[in-house]
């Protein structure tokens, strides 16, 4: 069985027999990676990070694993290269496809509603992961937000329309559900798990587990969808699967 840690906001680490995948690193105020890569010496481990905004991108993953085989997948919109071109960085954009990485893993990259990409992770057993960053249903907050909604919105249903072309199925799937985004806040989920088959569905941005984010009953699904929902709250909680 593999395993999934929540670290902070939309920050999760997933360990499995080969290897150690960190997406949207930003705290992990119960050091999880830190005790995870120091007991386990030879695990190779690939960062992953979204987009440039400051809680889904900590430079403190350039001091993380140095011990270890290491690889950072990154987003071009961060401007933070030129410290660090040594560095085994893998910058993408919507669209990329990198093999021979570290644990035999794949990678595609598409777009998002927003900023940066969306991640599918293939592993070396076959293991379907999928990290949506930004990717989500846009929210009429305010005026503004009621102009762009249109745009918004058929980028959306562009980037879900693209990555259910590609990927029928994910194993586990990461995406943000907050409910400070009023009464239509699952909406972008329920699309997503509507087009594609997932196992397991991971809510990030929730408060805590009696979040409507961790219920499924408050998802408008208009057709039956059979997933486990796992939610993490507290960071250094984790499940497996």
């Amino acid at each position: 069985m593999d395993k999934i840690t929540y670290l902070d906001h939309s920050g999760f680490m997933i360990e499995t027999s080969k290897m150690l995948l960190v997406f949207d690193y930003f705290r992990d105020p119960a050091h999880e990676v830190t005790k995870t890569l120091r007991g386990n010496d030879e695990l190779p481990v690939v960062f992953f990070v979204s987009h440039n905004h400051h809680d889904h991108f900590n430079h403190e993953i350039f001091n993380l694993g140095q011990n270890h085989k290491r690889v950072y997948v990154i987003s071009n919109d961060i401007i933070y290269r030129n410290d660090n071109l040594a560095l085994p960085v893998s910058w993408v954009s919507p669209g990329d496809s990198l093999e021979g990485l570290p644990g035999g893993i794949k990678v595609r990259t598409y777009g998002t509603t927003g900023k940066g990409c969306a991640f599918i992770v293939t592993t070396a057993d076959g293991r379907i992961i999928f990290h949506a960053g930004e990717l989500g249903e846009p929210v009429d907050h305010n005026d503004k937000a009621l102009r762009d909604a249109a745009h918004y919105r058929e980028r959306f249903e562009t980037a879900v329309g693209r990555i259910a072309a590609d990927q029928t199925a994910f194993d586990i799937a990461m995406m943000a559900v907050d409910t400070n985004d009023g009464p239509d806040f699952a909406m972008g989920a329920t699309k997503m798990l509507e087009a594609v088959k997932v196992g397991n569905f991971v809510p990030y941005h929730t408060d805590d587990s009696s979040d409507r984010a961790c219920n499924f009953a408050s998802y408008p699904f208009t057709e039956n969808v059979d997933t486990r929902i796992i939610c993490l709250t507290r960071p250094g909680e984790s499940a497996t699967f």
